[in-house]
């Protein structure tokens, strides 16, 4: 997008000239010169009120880097087209809905983001490429596609040949050798759940990983640049907000040693709170997965005699995933997520709402986040304290507390009336499921997207869509950045809608 001084003035003026202007911009063509440099076309960004969130770039601190024609020019399966390569001056809004009251605050609204996709110009000799990818943490529908599309994608479209995996998460940089990765070899594995290169929690040694990644090989292009060989040019950084920071501090210390290496993180997280991303891959799968463990509730609670359907669903911080399996399921009665709180006893509390729904239907479905209600179940000083291998807090059963104080709420009030409560916990079957159709073509989207930047010499960024069109983001901006359900929106107004729930806020 380029900004003339006539759209500079119109993005200065009032709200609906703001409209006007994004308009113009969007229809403007580009720059005659395909390979526009970078400086010139972000100067184009300082006489507007956009924000550019400008991902790092490996001549950032290695100003003399040799580029490349990008080899998809010679690709005869993917030969671009006019307006193919996409430029610096491509952007995307973060935030498309702006209030022209001026009312509410937008926010984010100043905020844009480089546009994903092939650029003309490339850093990395594919010849002379050694990629190494690896996936951390907890298991999540889609894993292994993106392995795959990685693959296939460095493989097909731009000629590199040494790939390679890392087994067993971070750890596995310093203590395990890597697997030789091809096209033939991973053909078949968008069929399957979890990862082949396996996972880990923890394990996180930042200087044994660094030293690794350059001291395993010999990278001539490298070696020339900084003195010394590296193993692997691109680094592929596969999930969740922990591993993300972790991916921050590799990408500080390859910048710190001036390393001619590449790093993309790709964001995996079935609790879908990964901040300024539309969603994270594997969150439409476990939506999906979730709704069978919502049916099988239903099922045996409409069976039984005031039965209750009790369902623990993923989501230690955020409750996507009980939102969206609670309105899509329409049998739930009552959904309880970590950004709010609810109680049990009294006036407008959850025994009283449910009382009433087994009096109304003889049957009542509860949905529950892992992370909803953590506050409220006793534990020891140990627990409390308690860290899992990635430092987070070790979060107790919700779903077996809320079970048994049914239970003990029902045999006190009404001890001689017949009460059933079935509690299902799908958590397992929803992480280890391959992906769905939706999935497997995000999935492959986002890997192309990573490919495409890092081969330009985008590093330290995540590939993600916003409001649908795919994006370089800092690394550092997303680790930082949360999704958590906002309580405030329509969403949650109806869920409320749909299920009747109280607010459970205490008159």
């Amino acid at each position: 997008m380029v900004i003339t001084p006539t759209l500079s003035y119109l993005l200065s003026s009032s709200p609906q000239c703001y409209f006007a202007a994004v308009d113009m911009a969007v229809s403007l063509p580009e720059s005659t010169n395909p390979t526009t440099t970078t400086q010139n076309s972000e100067e184009s960004f300082s006489s507007c009120p956009f924000k550019l969130q400008k991902p790092p770039h490996l001549t950032d601190y290695l100003p003399d880097l040799k580029s490349y024609t990008n080899q998809l020019d010679n690709n005869p399966f993917y030969h671009p087209t006019d307006g193919f390569y996409l430029t610096h001056s491509d952007i995307i809004l973060r935030q498309i809905i702006i209030d022209l009251s001026g009312t509410f605050s937008s926010g984010a609204s100043q905020f844009v983001y480089h546009r994903a996709g092939p650029r003309q110009q490339i850093f990395f000799d594919p010849s002379s490429t050694r990629v190494a990818i690896v996936t951390c943490g907890g298991l999540c529908p889609g894993m292994n596609t993106v392995i795959r599309e990685l693959v296939v994608g460095l493989w097909e479209l731009y000629g590199v040949r040494q790939i390679y995996g890392i087994v067993a998460g971070y750890r596995g940089f310093y203590s395990r050798e890597p697997t030789e990765l091809n096209p033939k070899l991973v053909h078949d594995w968008h069929k399957k759940g979890g990862t082949v290169l396996e996972t880990s929690r923890g394990g996180f040694d930042l200087h044994k990983i660094v030293d690794s990644i350059q001291s395993r090989g010999f990278n001539q292009l490298v070696s020339l640049l900084v003195g010394c060989p590296n193993k692997y040019e691109q680094v592929y950084i596969i999930g969740g907000d922990g591993t993300l920071r972790g991916a921050v501090k590799i990408f500080d210390e390859i910048c710190r040693r001036k390393l001619n290496i590449g790093v993309a993180a790709i964001p995996k997280t079935v609790d879908n709170d990964v901040g300024i991303i539309d969603k994270s891959f594997g969150f439409q799968t476990a939506v999906e997965m979730a709704q069978q463990a919502i049916n099988a509730a239903y099922v045996e609670a409409e069976s039984a005699v005031n039965g209750i359907g009790l369902v623990k669903l993923m989501g230690r911080s955020t409750g996507h995933i009980a939102l969206y399996a609670t309105l899509s399921s329409r049998d739930v009665d009552c959904c309880l997520i970590p950004e709010t709180e609810f109680y049990l006893e009294g006036k407008g509390g959850l025994f009283e709402f449910l009382e009433k729904r087994l009096k109304e239907n003889g049957h009542a479905v509860l949905v529950v986040a892992e992370g909803a209600g953590q506050d409220m179940i006793p534990r020891t000083d140990a627990q409390k304290e308690e860290r899992d291998e990635s430092g987070n807090p070790v979060f107790l059963d919700v779903g077996a507390w809320l079970k048994s104080e049914l239970r003990n709420w029902w045999s006190r009030d009404h001890p001689n009336d017949l009460f059933t409560v079935k509690y299902i916990d799908p958590t397992y079957m929803i992480r280890a499921v391959p992906a769905n159709a939706m999935d497997n073509l995000y999935c492959t989207l986002l890997a192309h997207s990573a490919i495409h930047g890092v081969m330009a010499g985008y590093t330290g960024f995540v590939c993600g869509p916003i409001n649908g069109n795919y994006a370089y983001i800092p690394l550092k901006e997303v680790a930082e950045a949360k999704n958590e359900v906002n309580v405030m929106d329509h969403k949650w107004a109806w869920v409320r809608s749909v299920t009747n729930q109280p607010d459970f806020v205490r008159k």
